[in-house]
Parts: structure tokens; C-alpha cells; sequence
């Protein structure tokens, strides 16, 4: 297992292999439907978005949140299908320079070729381990959209080694998921 330390650079991206497996420590946000498009929304209107969508490491995650003593917690991150956002996520790739997308399922050929011209890439998570997850997302550093809701709100974590996350489509835009359903005999 690699352990890696975000932010990330081009550079760290790059050297991510197909299949391989790492482990990740530093800042991450969460951003699934609601969040992408008002994201772009804002964008095209010329109104501010939070800095932390820059060259993130964005987990399409709609944690489950809990707060106590002035503080949240998450006691479940597990990841959503990422294909839900294949329609947005090459804009949002170009335009905020996304270095990695957590998530599970897989990505559009157009995703993967948007993670090709930018220097992003796909790491996939095991669906069902929710609270695994959650217990290496920490802390929160901070929330954005609340107004969306727990689901769709923009939620900023320290991971501590999140993971095992799977290099599934590398910066190269090769995906595992292409090579696996080009490998299927059809009968």
C-alpha cells in the first residue's frame, strides 16, 4: 500500500499506477449532485465558491453527521455512485483543477478523459464500508452549502489514512473499469 499525502500535485498524481492501492492523509471534501451543480452554477455567475474546491481530493460521499459539544463528527462516509455526477464532473475537473475523485463505480470515458488533460484521478472505495470510512475522516475542518443538507452540504476533513482506495482510472485516463468490461466474453 502507498500512503499519500494530500494536497496533491500534478506530479503525485502522476506517479499513482493504475491498480494500485493507497492509503490518503490530509484534506478532503465531499461533493455529490447538489454541490457540483451549484458549484458551476455560481462559476458562470461570477459569485465566489469556496477555495477548498481548488485543487482538491473531492469524495463523493454524502456523510452521515452527527454533532456534539459544538463539534460534528462523521459516524458514516461511505462512498456514492460516482456516475450520478459523469454530466458535470468533466467542467468541474477543468475548472477547479480536482487532483483526486473518491468514490465507487466508476466515471464516463469523458470523466476520464477530462482526468487525462488535468491531472486527476479515480480512487475507489468499497461501498458498505461506511463507518470504516468515517473513522478515518477524523476531524471536520469546516462545512459549505449547509443549506444543502447533510447529504449534499460540502463537508472538510483531515483524513488519517483513508482507505484501501484503489488507482481505478490514473492520470494517464486508463480505467479499470474499461479494461474489465473489454475483457467480458458475450454470448
Amino acid at each position: 500500500m502507498r500512503f499519500v499525502n494530500a494536497p496533491l500535485s500534478r506530479e503525485d498524481v502522476s506517479s499513482l499506477a493504475l491498480g494500485s492501492v493507497v492509503s490518503l492523509s490530509g484534506p478532503v471534501i465531499t461533493g455529490r449532485d447538489e454541490a457540483h451543480v451549484r458549484a458551476l452554477e455560481y462559476l458562470r455567475e461570477g459569485k465566489p465558491v469556496p477555495g477548498c474546491l481548488y485543487n482538491s481530493v473531492l469524495f463523493h460521499c454524502g456523510p452521515i453527521m452527527v454533532k456534539g459539544n459544538g463539534t460534528w463528527k462523521a459516524i458514516a462516509a461511505g462512498p456514492t455512485t460516482s456516475a450520478r455526477m459523469d454530466r458535470l464532473e468533466p467542467e468541474m475537473i477543468r475548472r477547479f483543477g480536482i487532483r483526486a475523485i473518491i468514490g465507487k463505480g466508476g466515471m464516463s470515458r469523458e470523466v476520464c478523459d477530462a482526468m487525462k488533460e488535468c491531472g486527476c484521478v479515480y480512487l475507489a472505495a468499497t461501498g458498505g464500508a461506511a463507518v470504516s470510512l468515517a473513522e478515518a475522516l477524523p476531524r471536520v475542518s469546516g462545512v459549505e452549502w449547509e443549506d444543502l443538507g447533510m447529504a449534499e452540504a460540502v463537508w472538510k476533513f483531515e483524513a488519517d489514512r483513508l482507505g484501501p482506495l484503489i488507482v481505478a482510472i490514473d492520470s494517464k485516463g486508463e480505467s479499470l473499469y474499461d479494461r474489465v468490461s473489454g475483457s467480458l466474453v458475450r454470448t
